[in-house]
């Protein structure tokens, strides 16, 4: 994949938002490096075959398992990209409060969304190009000043957290001139997302990619949601 196009590399693509992110980057002419969990066939495969030209490789990742992240930093040494975007996420029962979730539920869901995401970013970072953007794909349930009818305790704590861990790299890295992007994608029906979602994959990614696009080249941390409106922290 040296075709001079620009690269992404897209972590978290077998389905839903992040197929949607490497299936709308590649319409637009990019080259797509992108991630799935296990070993299984996926949707992401479905759409290699169908680009076809080498544009797109999958590469396999557990970001909770820090062995399996610093395996793929080392086959991708060399490589250079202009976005690196971590989409992965999970939820648990959205009635679920902190006074009844099992401590390893509460776990599960804080390293999979905050944690492991923010160390991927670690130890990518320098693959990304200078002028390039980083982001996560958080949540409009990570707004703490938005949080005034409660529900999904935990899934929002857990994307609370990854805001405010992006924040911090923000912080550490001040004088970088790459974009940092926490990406609130709206609420959109996929399998975490549910049928009853107001949006379509169709209907949201596209917009998050122009949200993208549009703050290519601007440094600092936002927090926007897939219309480009600052979402509050």
């Amino acid at each position: 994949m040296a075709s001079g196009r620009p690269t992404a590399l897209i972590v978290g693509a077998s389905r839903g938002l992040g197929l949607g992110l490497a299936a709308e980057y590649l319409s637009r002419g990019w080259d797509v490096v992108a991630t799935v969990r296990g070993s299984g066939r996926t949707g992401l495969h479905d759409l290699q075959e169908k680009v076809g030209g080498g544009h797109l490789d999958i590469e396999t990742v557990d970001i909770a398992e820090p062995e399996q992240v610093a395996a793929l930093r080392q086959r991708l040494s060399g490589r250079t990209f202009d976005l690196l975007f971590v989409n992965a996420g999970i939820a648990n029962d959205p009635d679920e409060t902190v006074g009844n979730v099992a401590t390893d539920e509460f776990v599960r869901v804080m390293v999979t969304n905050a944690l492991s995401p923010m160390r991927v970013i670690e130890a990518f970072d320098d693959l990304v190009t200078p002028a390039g953007t980083i982001g996560v794909m958080s949540s409009g349930l990570g707004s703490v000043a938005d949080n005034e009818h409660g529900g999904w305790e935990v899934y929002r704590a857990s994307k609370a957290a990854l805001n405010t861990l992006m924040r911090s790299y923000g912080a550490r890295h001040r004088k970088d001139a790459r974009a940092l992007l926490i990406i609130a994608p709206g609420w959109v029906r996929t399998d975490m997302g549910g049928p009853h979602a107001m949006l379509e994959i169709n209907e949201s990614i596209p917009r998050v990619v122009d949200v993208i696009t549009a703050q290519s080249g601007k440094p600092g941390v936002r927090y926007l949601n897939y219309q480009g409106q600052t979402v509050r922290w």
